[in-house]
């Protein structure tokens, strides 16, 4: 087996242990993401030197567009848990802006869409 890459003297984050990169936690307390909340950088612009590689890289990923969690954690080959823990992080810290799907009582029923679909057809 290849020996783990090196990036800017750290290791690569899929070759540590997920416990390690969230400091073992298993979820965030405070916020909960699905797999297709959005997520993207506050300020662009700014540089965050004192955050941990995998939120850098994070940052990085979601600075010029929006991006899901799973996308994210696709993207860095990190598991989609560690990727809500660091998410939960950087949004704690003001560092990003996310955007939850919409919840079940703020989407149409079927009926509606069903009355849409109909009218369509009718012209």
């Amino acid at each position: 087996m290849p020996e783990p890459r090196e990036l800017d003297g750290a290791v690569a984050g899929r070759h540590l242990r997920p416990y390690t990169i969230t400091g073992g936690r298993t979820r965030h307390n405070h916020y909960h993401f699905t797999l297709i909340t959005l997520v993207v950088t506050r300020s662009p612009d700014v540089d965050h030197p004192h955050l941990t590689p995998e939120a850098a890289q994070i940052l990085e990923l979601c600075r010029h567009r929006a991006i899901a969690i799973a996308e994210i954690a696709a993207h860095l080959d990190l598991p989609v848990s560690v990727v809500k823990v660091l998410c939960g992080d950087l949004l704690a810290d003001e560092k990003i802006i996310v955007q939850a799907p919409p919840s079940q009582s703020d989407r149409p029923s079927v009926e509606l869409i069903e009355r849409v679909i109909d009218g369509i057809r009718q012209l």
